[in-house]
């Protein structure tokens, strides 16, 4: 059947609603965005020709409304619906009442999606079709012999109500975070337990498929590198599969076909497998027959790292899924698709959290934002740098939504220059306002383990978080400098507004002490930077040897160390001043010269270390608890973060109960030692 588009409504935000607008505007397709209250002016509510409010601010209130989504695009004149990624995008009913409107459904049949909604009933049917399957494990049947083992949400992904257990007695209270979690970010709570396969590769395959019968294998990506079961590095085509050889891409090609052939499958998606590493490392000496892998889920939707899967193949996978919806057959597969792709890609996924810190996600306002990019939303012509963003400058990341800030690909004909290129463009990009995982990518894209491609699903250790979570800004040395630097523009900004116009803040005519400037790095860390001007507009710094401030243009000063020139961007913004400069930048803040009394904490105190709800509360006042006991469990972008007790000690102030809404800083309960707690 041939349905023609004309006006297409994304039913999503951010990067993935402005990636799917980019393809319409080059097929000729008007395009309509739908946004809550704090995406009012989101860049991807700008990327379209027209927009429609979805009062609210919560996904339930908004993203998550199948009925006002529809009548959206029955208001804007629109005639079909893209779900884009997450929110709807998998869910049947939606998909049914869309087609029941009269619009044209952009995805799968919803008889298709229903099949692989629930992992538990897709593991069954893929174990029927000939699909190699982990074991189902009920929760309540679970013995010693089962652990290690994983439990997992069966209506979702994107590592939502994830838990590993090795020990029993952490089963129950596992089951239910895993559940709770579930339940918000899915509105299903069912989960079910498997085999944890302790270093596996995540290798996926994606498919494109028509209504005529023809399906194709668009190459292969791996995404090993994951945290909290949520992937973080992806590549085309996979390290593994290229370092196995033999006939593994062709076996896995032929059950990602075999599993989207016995659904009935249309359109885009994902076939996800495990495979064992124990059996890829004997494979890599003997045979590719010998190693081992297992289905996982099948995405009946766009998956958010398809970008390396584009710039291998050269295919558009948002055009086919278009072409696919209003009825045109496939026709022959491309060469690129079937050989696993030309050349080389890699995505990381820049976020807005504290890798260092348990990951915490993060909020506030994106001041800048500027990575390096050769195009956004298309395809490479040659090696470069693509990058997918629904963040701008002034954006504000809230605690609604997931907090990612941008996909950033490089193409290159192999794998060591891709890592090169999209390393140097994150250490070269300026990201202002807002703490990200940006330090570690870097770190990880240099990394020797994953330069040789040795990397699995156990490669985030905490121990190697620790280490790529080292800043780029380098030793002491350099943060001075940059301290320096932040200094030099901020006094020269204030010259007009001297005594004498147009001389430096602290100018004297006669010799004098050394002013002093105190800033606090992000950790922080003091910084307390010393100068003085002399008479012929020298700067003197006492405490850096070797450095002279050779000029200062507006933000931009060059320093000159030990005969190097290096020039320094210095932007500031109220107390905050972000300094850039080739391959490295830093966030500090100016010290207060007084402290407020208002802001000094109790001793013992702890203090949300992100916004978000409080959804369970283990303690009372007057408990004993120990150091790394949970204390109560928070909420926060659709992911339970546990607060523990920081040393041993008694509850000596419980100031939150369960539902209460929480910015960070908000002080939670008071752990006093025992002598305290009897003194009071």
């Amino acid at each position: 059947m041939t349905s023609a588009i004309t006006s297409v409504l994304v039913a999503n935000r951010g990067e993935i609603a402005s990636r799917v607008f980019a393809t319409c505007v080059s097929m000729g397709l008007s395009t309509v965005a739908v946004y809550s209250d704090p995406d009012a002016d989101a860049p991807h509510v700008r990327a379209a020709d027209s927009a429609v409010r979805l009062p609210g601010s919560t996904s339930a209130e908004t993203y998550l409304r199948g009925d006002k989504i529809i009548a959206a695009a029955k208001a804007a004149g629109a005639d079909a619906i893209h779900p884009g990624y997450g929110f709807l995008s998998e869910n049947a009913e939606f998909a049914q009442a869309v087609i029941d409107a009269g619009l044209v459904w952009i995805g799968p049949p919803p008889a298709a999606i229903t099949a692989m909604g629930s992992k538990v009933n897709a593991k069954a049917l893929m174990d029927s079709a000939g699909v190699p399957v982990l074991k189902d494990i009920d929760p309540e049947s679970v013995t010693e012999a089962d652990l290690p083992l994983l439990i997992k949400a069966s209506a979702g992904g994107g590592g939502r109500g994830m838990r590993i257990v090795r020990e029993l007695g952490e089963l129950a209270d596992a089951v239910a975070g895993a559940r709770r979690e579930a339940e918000s970010a899915f509105g299903d709570a069912t989960v079910f337990c498997e085999p944890y396969v302790e270093r596996g590769h995540h290798i996926e395959v994606q498919v494109m498929a028509d209504d005529h019968g023809q399906v194709w294998t668009v190459g292969e990506r791996e995404c090993s590198i994951q945290r909290r079961h949520q992937k973080v590095v992806e590549e085309a085509p996979a390290p593994l599969v290229e370092r196995v050889g033999g006939d593994m891409r062709d076996r896995l090609f032929a059950a990602a076909r075999t599993a989207v052939e016995s659904i009935g499958y249309r359109g885009a998606g994902t076939v996800e497998f495990l495979v064992d590493a124990g059996s890829a490392a004997s494979g890599s000496d003997g045979g590719s027959e010998d190693v081992r892998f297992f289905f996982l889920e099948t995405n009946t939707r766009l998956q958010v790292e398809h970008p390396v899967t584009e710039l291998t193949t050269g295919v558009d996978l948002v055009e086919w899924q278009l072409r696919v919806a209003m009825g045109e057959a496939l026709g022959e597969a491309p060469v690129a698709a079937e050989a696993g792709g030309f050349g080389h890609s890699i995505e990381v996924r820049l976020y807005a959290e504290d890798p260092a810190n348990d990951w915490q996600p993060q909020s506030g306002t994106v001041v800048r934002i500027d990575v390096p990019a050769t195009v956004r939303f298309g395809l490479l012509e040659r090696p470069g740098i693509r990058v997918d963003s629904g963040i701008a400058d002034g954006s504000e990341i809230s605690t609604f939504y997931d907090p990612m800030l941008a996909k950033v690909i490089s193409w290159a004909p192999d794998r060591t220059q891709a890592a090169a290129i999209l390393a140097r463009a994150l250490a070269d990009a300026k990201i202002h306002g807002v703490v990200t995982n940006r330090d570690m990518l870097v770190n990880t894209l240099r990394e020797k383990d994953f330069l040789a491609g040795a990397t699995d699903t156990s490669y985030l250790s905490e121990e190697r978080i620790a280490a790529l979570s080292k800043p780029l800004a380098g030793d002491g040395a350099d943060l001075l400098a940059a301290t320096v630097a932040a200094l030099a523009a901020s006094v020269r900004n204030r010259a007009a507004a001297t005594a004498v116009p147009g001389a430096p803040s602290g100018w004297r005519n006669i010799p004098s002490d050394y002013q002093r400037k105190t800033y606090l790095a992000a950790d922080g860390t003091e910084i307390v930077a010393r100068y003085r001007f002399g008479r012929d507009g020298s700067v003197e710094l006492p405490d850096l040897e070797g450095v002279s401030v050779e000029s200062v243009s507006g933000d931009t000063v060059v320093l000159t160390r030990d005969g190097v020139s290096r020039r320094y961007e210095a932007s500031i913004a109220g107390d905050q001043v972000f300094v850039d400069w080739p391959g490295a930048s830093v966030s500090l803040t100016r010290a207060p010269r007084f402290i407020d009394p208002a802001a000094v904490q109790r001793p013992g105190s702890l203090l949300a270390p992100m916004p978000g709800s409080v959804i369970r509360v283990a303690v009372a006042e007057g408990d004993r608890v120990v150091a790394g006991q949970p204390l109560l469990w928070l909420e926060a972008m659709k992911m339970e973060h546990t607060v523990s007790a920081p040393a041993d000690g008694i509850v000596s102030v419980l100031a939150v109960e369960a539902g209460q809404q929480l910015s960070v800083g908000e002080v939670l309960a008071v752990i006093a030692d025992e002598d305290e707690a009897t003194a009071e």
